[in-house]
């Protein structure tokens, strides 16, 4: 099956996140028939390849996608090709990396390794479900990973993480026609008072990401247009960088706000990797690209712990989650050498480090 083939196979078979099952069964297929051991939990895949008992690479990507948003031109399901570009749900987010993981690990196959590498296509990872969390401990150790998602090629070793925060303002509930009288206390002028701290709030620049701000992205009060409202509730995004940490970024908001602040969620960790580890310096030599990028989106990285990795792959993240979503040929071509590259190269320069260190 050759590279135009096998995307829009990918691309054809609908898998909006928590309905993988169909087009897992038919990548299960398509690597049985290469002749692979297929190991599978839910709708995630994995199979090995190369020299048992070497170090090991994780070539990860994800089956699945959002669901399809309005202004699509044509049917998001159905491929189309206009010229050397493909446009479907999911093309670019993140089938572009699936196909061009698994063309990859079919050349690789043929190829004698001095590591394992570890092909994992797992499920949900738009909706941080039941996907590469789930089976990480079923993978083994890792030395090395690479999160396939449309970052064109770019390498990137610093990835923003997610802390979403709810805070509740309290105040005292009373008739809007005596509140002064009263003293009655507006739980809405105070969550107004946090919400102006808030934007008013800085946050240490990354080196590869950059500067962030906090976000209040939803909020909500009070009972009738006569009274005084004794509760208001806000949620907070923040998206965070490796050097910062979420329990202490929650206590910090604490600390400023009169607002009661809880965390509501915290699971998606900043992540970074040494610009000079091997993971690093091999998919900059297989992109040939100078030097590293950070990434302002989450992925499945953020569930790999202390495991050095990098996100990297075929397509443009501005493309995703918006009609018309699209791969080109070319940009699926370049995704597969680049995935071949790497892994010769994360082999030799761990050697390398390796004999430096002892």
């Amino acid at each position: 099956m050759n590279p135009a083939e096998l995307l829009t196979l990918l691309v054809g078979t609908p898998s909006v996140s928590g309905e993988e099952g169909p087009l897992a069964d038919q990548v299960q297929d398509l690597v049985a028939a290469k002749g692979f051991e297929v190991h599978r939990s839910g709708a995630n895949l994995w199979f090995t390849l190369g020299k048992v008992g070497g170090p090991r690479l994780l070539l990860n990507s994800h089956l699945d996608t959002v669901p399809p948003c309005a202004g699509w031109s044509g049917d998001p399901f159905t491929p189309a090709w206009h010229g050397p570009r493909l446009q479907g749900l999911g093309a670019n987010d993140a089938k572009g990396s699936v196909a061009a993981i698994l063309l990859a690990a079919f050349e690789l196959a043929a190829q004698p390794l001095p590591g394992e590498v570890v092909v994992a296509l797992t499920a949900e990872e738009e909706t941080g479900g039941a996907g590469l969390a789930t089976i990480l401990d079923q993978l083994g150790p890792l030395d090395g990973a690479v999160v396939g998602e449309p970052t064109g090629l770019r390498v990137c070793a610093a990835q923003r993480g997610l802390l979403v925060l709810k805070c509740t303002a309290r105040g005292q509930s009373g008739h809007v026609a005596h509140a002064q009288m009263l003293g009655a206390e507006n739980a809405i002028h105070k969550a107004a008072r946090d919400i102006s701290r808030i934007a008013g709030m800085d946050f240490p620049a990354h080196p590869l990401l950059g500067s962030q701000k906090a976000q209040v992205t939803q909020i909500q009060g009070g009972l009738r247009r006569n009274q005084v409202p004794d509760a208001c509730e806000f949620f907070v995004d923040l998206r965070t960088g490796p050097d910062q940490d979420h329990d202490a970024l929650a206590a910090q908001f604490q600390g400023l706000l009169e607002s009661e602040v809880a965390v509501h969620s915290k699971r998606y960790l900043p992540k970074g990797t040494d610009p000079n580890h091997p993971i690093v310096r091999a998919a900059l030599s297989a992109a040939a690209k100078a030097g590293p990028v950070g990434s302002g989106t989450t992925s499945d990285w953020a569930f790999l712990g202390d495991v050095p990795a990098v996100k990297a792959g075929p397509g443009d993240t501005f493309r995703s989650h918006r009609p018309d979503e699209y791969l080109t040929l070319p940009e699926l071509e370049a995704g597969i050498a680049f995935y071949a590259k790497l892994a010769p190269a994360f082999f030799k320069a761990l050697a390398v480090k390796e004999a430096l260190h002892g």
